[in-house]
């Protein structure tokens, strides 16, 4: 900055005047500063002047390690992308703040040292904390995106993934089918344990039993998708009576589980209807395509931003705990009618 001031031939706190507040500088002496800052390529500061005026402009997005492994991994880029971009178009900057099995002492680090303004948490798990530090307590705005911690008073943002689970399975029941085949995500993960209710409370609805759901996996992370579903197809595979329709709790599973079964001479959706959920774009170009539940990604990530910006506001009076929004149904070619019965006549190889 005196590199600066020396060039433009003006004091050092004018210079800091003219960035922090042009208003307060006359346009010539501004413009004589703002040419001596491009000419040599002067960046302010953004952690000194964050300490100097007690404000920050970055937002930061804690996520567990690896990034892919957040639960919804086809999900999570697009909604950060829209978030950033409406951060953005505030004044704001997203960075990311990966917790990993080494320590996440730098996470309420940020949070209490002032660097970040706020926080979006992606992850079930506890929020991070060291020694008598933590994210909880470091008294940022936290928002919380894709997972439910409104009972612990934080704002969260999810998808209304139970209801649009009954969805699609009232779908498949109202094309004849009465015998499902559900591969679960992970035990005790919010998403699976929305999702499979969604499938339970459509099947009581319809007077079913619940026999008529036969449940595959939950060891798995979803990181792990494709090998859950190739996992569930070699256990669908080796059923006696094998269930007209699987319905699976995320994509990469309904991929896996749809390309293995058509390998050993089940047809699609001849024999087997398949659903995923997410909305993957892939799943338009797997061979048939894949009828999926999209979900609002670009909605989900814009509007966790603008309750973190209310926050940071002040303005937190009207703001619901928990903001859901709609996923979407997409039907394709990977879904149709059962050709005959509630189980399907294919035997095992």
């Amino acid at each position: 900055m005196r590199d600066v001031a020396k060039l433009a031939g003006v004091a050092t706190s004018t210079v800091s005047r003219a960035l922090a507040n042009p208003g307060r500088v006359n346009e010539t002496t501004r413009r004589r500063i703002v040419a001596a800052v491009e000419q040599l390529g002067y960046v302010p500061n953004a952690t000194a002047r964050n300490l100097r005026v007690g404000t920050s402009n970055i937002v930061m997005v804690v996520m567990s390690e690896p990034a892919i492994a957040n639960d919804v991994s086809q999900v999570t880029s697009e909604a950060l992308q829209s978030a950033a971009s409406t951060l953005s178009d505030a004044g704001f900057n997203l960075v990311i703040a990966s917790r990993s099995r080494s320590g996440e002492k730098h996470i309420p680090d940020l949070a209490i040292g002032g660097i970040v303004a706020g926080a979006i948490v992606l992850g079930s798990g506890e929020l991070p904390s060291y020694g008598r530090r933590s994210l909880a307590g470091a008294g940022i705005p936290i928002v919380s995106l894709l997972h439910d911690r409104s009972a612990e008073g934080i704002p969260t943002v999810v998808a209304n993934d139970r209801e649009a689970m009954r969805e699609a399975m009232r779908h498949l029941i109202g094309l004849g089918h009465r015998s499902f085949f559900y591969s679960a995500g992970p035990d005790g993960n919010y998403h699976e344990t929305e999702r499979f209710a969604g499938v339970a409370e459509a099947v009581a609805a319809a007077g079913l039993p619940s026999r008529a759901v036969v449940r595959h996996g939950g060891g798995h992370s979803f990181q792990d998708g494709f090998q859950c579903g190739i996992d569930a197809a070699r256990a669908y595979l080796a059923r006696k009576r094998r269930p007209t329709a699987a319905v699976c709790c995320w994509d990469d599973a309904a991929i896996a589980l749809m390309s293995t079964v058509r390998a050993q001479g089940v047809s699609v959706p001849g024999d087997l209807s398949v659903i995923g959920f997410d909305g993957a774009p892939v799943g338009a170009f797997c061979e048939p395509p894949l009828s999926t539940i999209r979900q609002p990604t670009s909605g989900l990530g814009a509007t966790v931003a603008r309750i973190l910006l209310k926050l940071l506001d002040g303005d937190a009076a009207d703001l619901p705990l928990k903001t859901t929004l709609p996923c979407r149904l997409l039907l394709r070619a990977s879904t149709a009618a059962p050709r005959s019965g509630g189980h399907s006549d294919q035997k095992t190889p």
